[in-house]
């Protein structure tokens, strides 16, 4: 595994495809428009075809470097046998549907995270948001702001027809190599992280090399995603994986004990919570006195919008957590 990856993600550059160990590419796609900068897209070699995990973003430019990318290290997107994404935000379920259509790829996801059920049993993304944030006690005309650019920046069409949707953990054989699909709910309901056997976990957005998780969005009365998100990183703790390959960032070792310090870091996020609420504290009284890498005021408005969802699910599970 080449410090390639993360030397040049620290350095805000789009790397190049790297080799994380004998037939596990990892493929950065760029993300047009978005500060995230890319989405890694990990390619498995198998004797049944290559293997995907994650999609990209869906834009021209996305679905051009990623065609590139392949080429430089020996792959066509026409021989992809199949697609497993992590969950079903924009930026990983992406070009799946091109893949598909040309090479007749099996597209593969966790079933809560399915479009047709998210939108029967939560509604669409923007839906859940709109709920979300008016359970965070924002003034209305905060609320209406947050959702209008959130709209502005979140084009999908959430359509995507799976092939398989996952209902539990499940094993997936493609010729000499396998793969457990491990549900891990946290930073969505659906979100399913992916263990090859050879000792790689591909964790999508539910664990970092740095930083946190956003948590998923709250919106019915039983959800608590943090819970979820502390069941999540004791499973993949307690995999044996000896190297992370996370959608975005770089790939790294320690997996457990970086799931113990992001697991212990999120249970602080809640002490200090606790430490902060009041009769009737709402999401809003408590984002904007909570410490953030910047002051309140001086975070962009999305961040603000990312902050105050977040604090909502960690003020859910303090509730939840006191009875």
């Amino acid at each position: 595994m080449s410090d390639v990856h993360a030397a040049s993600w620290r350095a805000r550059q789009v790397p190049a495809p790297t080799e994380v160990v004998d037939g596990v590419w990892a493929v950065p796609v760029p993300l047009h428009g978005s500060a995230l900068r890319s989405i890694t897209v990990f390619l498995v070699e198998t004797s049944d075809g290559p293997v995907l995990v994650d999609a990209g973003y869906d834009h021209p430019s996305c679905w051009a470097s990623f065609q590139r990318s392949l080429a430089s290290i020996g792959h066509r997107v026409d021989a992809i046998s199949t697609v497993l994404l992590t969950h079903n935000h924009p930026d990983h379920v992406g070009f799946a549907d091109r893949l598909r259509a040309v090479s007749g790829a099996r597209i593969v996801m966790g079933g809560a995270d399915d479009f047709a059920t998210m939108h029967r049993r939560r509604g669409s993304f923007l839906q859940q948001l709109r709920t979300a944030l008016g359970l965070t006690g924002a003034p209305p005309d905060v609320v209406d702001g947050m959702y209008a650019d959130a709209v502005e920046v979140a084009v999908h069409h959430e359509s995507l027809r799976l092939d398989v949707g996952l209902t539990g953990r499940t094993e997936l054989r493609f010729g000499d190599v396998t793969i457990h699909a491990v549900p891990t709910p946290g930073h969505t309901y659906g979100h399913t992280v992916y263990f090859d056997t050879r000792g790689l976990v591909f964790t999508g957005d539910t664990m970092m090399a740095e930083g946190p998780t956003q948590l998923a969005i709250v919106s019915r009365p039983e959800d608590d995603p943090a819970a979820d998100l502390f069941r999540s990183l004791r499973r993949i703790r307690d995999l044996g994986a000896e190297i992370a390959c996370p959608a975005h960032q770089f790939p790294y070792r320690d997996v457990a004990a970086r799931a113990d310090a992001l697991a212990a870091f999120h249970r602080d996020e809640v002490e200090a919570l606790r430490g902060l609420i009041g009769d009737g504290a709402t999401a809003w009284d408590l984002a904007r006195r909570t410490t953030w890498k910047k002051p309140w005021d001086d975070l962009g408005r999305g961040t603000r919008r990312f902050a105050l969802v977040h604090t909502l699910a960690l003020l859910r599970h303090a509730a939840n957590t006191a009875r």
